[in-house]
């Protein structure tokens, strides 16, 4: 609650004193522990989405208020509980983990609260647990893995090695890239995750090389992604065992892997929904905005949390503020009538977005910086998997 507290207040340090019409918005993400840079990076995108804006919704005022759920579910739910029942939100986006949304959503739900997933994507709430006001602006876990999948057919690798966290999110992941990699899986191997993940990989490491697979699948988010790669790069597998991975190479490792000289990281490549080279106007602006205001290239964390502000106020834009027709503002969240950093996208039956994935690859681009750009696009409007398992 402490920490919280925290957040809030340093989040009122940063607004005008709001009218009380405001659209009140709580965003739940990690902003303590080792998963802070991902937190962070969704907190400025969010914070830059509602400079975008100008601090309105129409003619109504935004105010933001951010949680950190310290990378534990029942944290994420306590002030997920806060957020709704004390500050009486309109919206509740955010949510990095899986776990912590899967431990949240009906704190928002029953509350009769409208629930926009910024990053984590389980299945179950594609699926079975599927709701009229839950949406999503970043995608369903197992897709992205799949496009790794389709890739690899292509590229003909013939086996594979896998190595994940063991949570929803691992387990999606997994599922994901056997749903569509044809070859075989030669050892699996799902570690330790939360608050004290394991972060030694030696011992996967070495059965992954035993194995004689023609390529490593990992997923690694987070700080475990830097810790994942520097072992890999040190033990030079990069010659006999090539990296395929998803979330784990990105705008927040790659400056950690540049300043470490681990160039093994050049050229490989990951899938994804996104990328800061996507050439569209809303792209352009927000990639060169937030390098401009924090220094840095956004993530795909970033993107799918400035689009969730944005879809918020496309939202509350068409029902000209009056959000007491929930009928009317769900559609209007349906809709999706706004200019995604990705390009347009619709939703799919179970609220999910159908929506292009890309093959990516790690360059540097003109200044030197390690960056990535897409390749080619793997699929088209791509609806996940779940979506018949959703009865709305």
């Amino acid at each position: 609650m402490k920490k919280y507290a925290m957040a809030a207040l340093a989040v009122s340090m940063l607004v005008e004193p709001l009218a009380a019409e405001s659209v009140k918005i709580g965003f739940v993400t990690t902003l303590t522990t080792g998963a802070a840079a991902i937190g962070n990076d969704m907190k400025d995108a969010a914070t830059l989405a509602v400079s975008h804006m100008g601090g309105r919704m129409g003619d109504r005022e935004v105010e933001i208020i951010f949680a950190d759920d310290g990378f534990r579910p029942e944290i994420g739910k306590q002030v997920t509980d806060r957020l709704v029942k004390q500050d009486n939100v309109d919206f509740v986006a955010g949510y990095i983990w899986s776990h912590v949304l899967l431990a949240s959503r009906k704190s928002v739900l029953d509350a009769g609260k409208f629930l926009i997933s910024s990053n984590a994507g389980p299945s179950a709430v594609a699926g079975k647990l599927c709701h009229r006001n839950f949406f999503s602006t970043s995608w369903q876990n197992d897709q992205t893995p799949m496009a790794m999948g389709e890739v690899l057919n292509r590229q003909g690798v013939k086996s594979l090695y896998i190595m994940a966290p063991n949570y929803a999110a691992g387990k999606n992941m997994v599922t994901g890239i056997e749903r569509t990699f044809m070859g075989e899986i030669r050892g699996k191997d799902l570690t330790k995750w939360g608050a004290d993940a394991q972060l030694d990989f030696s011992a996967e490491l070495a059965k992954a090389r035993a194995s004689g697979a023609d390529g490593l699948f990992v997923f690694y988010p987070g700080a475990a992604a830097t810790a994942f790669i520097r072992q890999y790069t040190q033990a030079g597998l990069k010659d006999t065992l090539p990296l395929y991975s998803v979330f784990t190479v990105n705008a927040l490792t790659l400056p950690g892997l540049q300043a470490a000289n681990f160039d093994s990281v050049l050229g490989s490549r990951m899938t994804q929904s996104w990328d800061p080279t996507l050439d569209n106007p809303a792209n352009r602006r927000f990639v060169s905005d937030y390098r401009e205001t924090f220094g840095r290239v956004p993530s795909f964390y970033a993107a799918q949390s400035y689009d969730a502000l944005m879809l918020i106020r496309a939202a509350v834009e068409a029902v000209g503020g009056d959000l007491s027709d929930q009928d009317a503002v769900r559609a209007a969240l349906k809709a999706a009538n706004y200019d995604s950093v990705r390009g347009r996208y619709t939703y799919g039956t179970n609220h999910m977005p159908v929506q292009n994935f890309y093959l990516r690859e790690v360059v540097a681009d003109a200044g030197g910086t390690w960056t990535t750009r897409v390749v080619a696009t793997v699929y088209e409007n791509h609806v996940d998997p779940y979506a018949d398992d959703c009865r709305m």
